[in-house]
């Protein structure tokens, strides 16, 4: 029995009909079929309430509707012993790319300065730039941000990246370890974060370190805010240094109405939408891992705990 669950009920009946559609041999319930849960093997979830999972005796897998698993991670009730799998993809690539180009062409683009000169009433061209006079870097080396880097890699930006370890992209310079994050900030005009939120990458983004970054640059977010120190940011804006920002994640979410990003001229805010699980591609992953787990073999996507991803 394999139990189906996400806060939003409309959304449980979605992924129960795609399921139930694409394994018709299997039985998948919700959390209000009045079901016996001591007979659930596997979870399929994205924010399971609290003490849900004690109450499944017999899990044997986790599967998250989702790439980021801080959450479910830090949950008391969680077994240390219950694999976790999380989504490597589910259409969130190409969102993530599509996010984070609009952020890059908007800055070559010079469409921030254009958009507070509109509110200033000034009418003043800029010069133009190339793809090739414009430099990027990549925090998160992973299945989104590898794939981000070498679209914006195709697109003719010099792009770099920074993870844990030495990655080898096409076309992408890669940097790693302390040294290599500070260079990273250095170098480029615009850096984009899609990191995950694990203990080594809370506060990565710091006051010291964010302001390394060039003159005149541009921040994009779209991690996790917990990654982030707003108010470094906030100030670093206030005073020229950081250009704009593009902001998708919070520390807060929704982000409190009185929280001075609301109405920052340089500040471009989204709702946590930068790359959003796309259904059918989640049940086709998930679908397909649990069949190798049926078979004995392993799925992809296990999540290595000590990693935090």
């Amino acid at each position: 029995m394999i139990l189906i669950h996400t806060p939003n009920p409309k959304e449980v009946d979605a992924y129960l009909a795609l399921f139930r559609a694409a394994r018709p041999q299997r039985r998948f319930i919700a959390l209000d079929d009045q079901a016996d849960l001591s007979q659930v093997s596997q979870l399929i979830a994205w924010g399971p309430p609290e003490g849900l999972l004690s109450r499944l005796p017999r899990l044997q897998a986790i599967f998250a509707l989702g790439a980021g698993v801080d959450k479910l991670l830090s949950r008391p009730d969680l077994s240390p012993a219950t694999p976790i799998y999380r989504l490597l993809d589910g259409g969130m690539a190409a969102q993530m790319t599509e996010y984070i180009r609009y952020g890059v062409l908007g800055y070559q683009r010079n469409m921030d300065v254009y958009r507070r000169q509109q509110a200033a009433g000034q009418w003043r061209m800029l010069a133009p730039r190339l793809p090739g006079e414009v430099s990027v870097g990549i925090l998160g080396l992973g299945e989104i941000g590898s794939a981000v880097a070498r679209a914006l890699a195709h697109d003719g930006y010099l792009v770099s990246g920074w993870s844990r370890s030495p990655k080898r992209i096409h076309n992408v310079h890669s940097l790693h370890g302390e040294s290599g994050l500070e260079k990273l900030l250095e170098r480029n005009q615009v850096v984009a974060c899609v990191l995950p939120s694990t203990p080594e990458t809370r506060g990565l983004l710091n006051g010291e370190r964010l302001s390394l970054m060039q003159p005149g640059s541009m921040l994009i977010n779209a991690g996790r805010g917990d990654l982030l120190d707003q108010r470094a940011l906030l100030a670093l804006l206030d005073n020229g240094h950081i250009r704009c920002a593009q902001l998708d994640v919070f520390a807060e979410e929704p982000l409190p109405a009185d929280h001075p990003f609301w109405r920052h001229p340089a500040v471009t805010m989204t709702p946590h939408i930068a790359a959003i699980t796309l259904r059918e591609r989640a049940v086709e992953q998930i679908c397909a891992g649990l069949d190798r787990l049926e078979r004995g073999l392993p799925a992809d996507g296990l999540v290595r705990r000590d990693d935090g991803y």
